[in-house]
């Protein structure tokens, strides 16, 4: 199978998926009754996800897993497809039994994480994340866990070493590791060290990954790909609640799947891998002290997305814009107290320049970047380039 190239999800583009037979996803028999117990894929001779957990091999559990997966449905009542699905962990933490299912949604194009306990002889799904990136969930390395108020982890077999927030590596048994204190609505950074195998000869010291945090509400995936430790830069000190709102950055435009069931989705906004932050330089208003103004961006897994963040001089709570799609010409409004502002920007030029309706105020005005106030009623800005002009709307909500 050729190399595994995949948008938002950096650091498997490295990876050669070798599975058991010619074909790119997992073979099982359609006819089979249970889920596989483990994943049907290969690294080289290494297998990725192999059979873990010391209920791994009781077939009573791993019947009522299947019962459980073949039962679930997604917000507008999709299946899991059981043969390109698996149970990737089966075991006890604490007395408890505990499975671990990538679940295949084909019609959806995503996958998704479902964490499974048990109550009397059944397993119910008690948790779902959506992973949005079109492909397989078992392409990560690195999946998220939550038992009570901690975090776990389950690693694939090519992680050699899992280090945690603090910088330790993280004790671990069958892949799974021990619990972690992950605040509710903080960002942390997690490092694994990935052993060289057939799709990366040399490994990889440092394949990083951010959690947003134990609050992070399903369907909501919280991990999200950090190659460059820019991502850990970009959302220090913020909080990600706020970000994942309705309102937030991260949970602003939300899935758009028929006429209903969208809202209980992983938003479109939502980050898979590549957050940044870049100044656009200070706004002062009225007089007062400047305050930062930045663009913040990422990949999710409908393209690239960006919002603006206000940092207040006197040192309150950071602003978030709503996310806008990746163009010519961003446009964001930003709920100031007070002064509510419309921001445009974009990529400075000689032969690029920027209308605004009469009478509008301009804050600020440089190349590149127009703060207004925003406006009460629905007004245009076009930005004029040597071949075409791009318009955007704001105000009025």
């Amino acid at each position: 199978m050729a190399s595994v190239r995949r948008r938002g999800t950096t650091a498997t583009a490295l990876l050669t998926l070798l599975l058991a037979t010619a074909a790119c996803g997992p073979v099982a028999d359609p006819q089979a009754a249970d889920l596989r117990v483990g994943y049907d894929s290969l690294d080289g001779s290494l297998p990725v996800w192999p059979a873990r957990g010391d209920l791994a091999g009781d077939a009573a559990a791993t019947t009522a897993v299947t019962r459980a997966v073949r039962d679930w449905r997604t917000p507008v009542d999709d299946r899991a497809h059981l043969p390109s699905s698996g149970i990737l962990w089966s075991g006890r933490v604490d007395g408890t039994p505990l499975a671990v299912v990538a679940a295949d949604v084909p019609g959806e194009r995503a996958s998704w994480l479902l964490q499974l306990t048990r109550d009397g002889d059944r397993y119910m799904v008690d948790r779902a994340a959506e992973y949005t990136d079109p492909g397989y969930l078992v392409y990560a390395d690195v999946l998220p866990v939550q038992l009570g108020e901690r975090r776990r982890y389950l690693t694939s077999a090519r992680v050699e070493r899992l280090l945690g927030p603090d910088g330790r590596a993280l004790a671990s048994t069958d892949g799974l590791s021990a619990p972690v204190a992950v605040p509710p609505c903080r960002v942390v950074e997690l490092t694994a060290t990935l052993r060289p195998t057939r799709s990366l000869p040399r490994g990889r010291p440092a394949d990083r990954v951010l959690d947003l945090g134990t609050a992070t509400a399903d369907p909501r995936y919280p991990l999200v790909r950090d190659e460059t430790g820019s991502g850990r830069r970009a959302l220090s000190g913020l909080d990600t609640c706020v970000l994942a709102g309705a309102q937030g950055p991260f949970g602003s435009i939300p899935r758009r799947i028929g006429d209903h069931g969208a809202l209980r989705f992983a938003p479109e906004s939502w980050p898979m891998a590549n957050v940044a932050v870049r100044s656009l330089g200070e706004v002062a208003l009225d007089g007062g002290e400047p305050a930062e103004l930045e663009q913040l961006s990422w990949e999710s897994a409908t393209g690239t997305m960006t919002a603006v963040i206000y940092r207040p001089a006197d040192g309150g709570a950071p602003i978030f814009s709503p996310a806008d799609r990746s163009t010519t010409l961003q446009a964001y409004q930003l709920p100031v107290p007070g002064q509510p502002l419309a921001v445009l920007s974009w990529r400075a030029s000689r032969d690029a320049s920027l209308a605004v309706p009469p009478g509008t105020t301009r804050l600020v005005d440089r190349p590149g970047l127009v703060v207004v106030p925003e406006p009460a009623r629905t007004q245009t800005f076009s930005l004029a380039g040597t071949e075409k002009t791009w318009y955007r709307s704001l105000g009025g909500r």
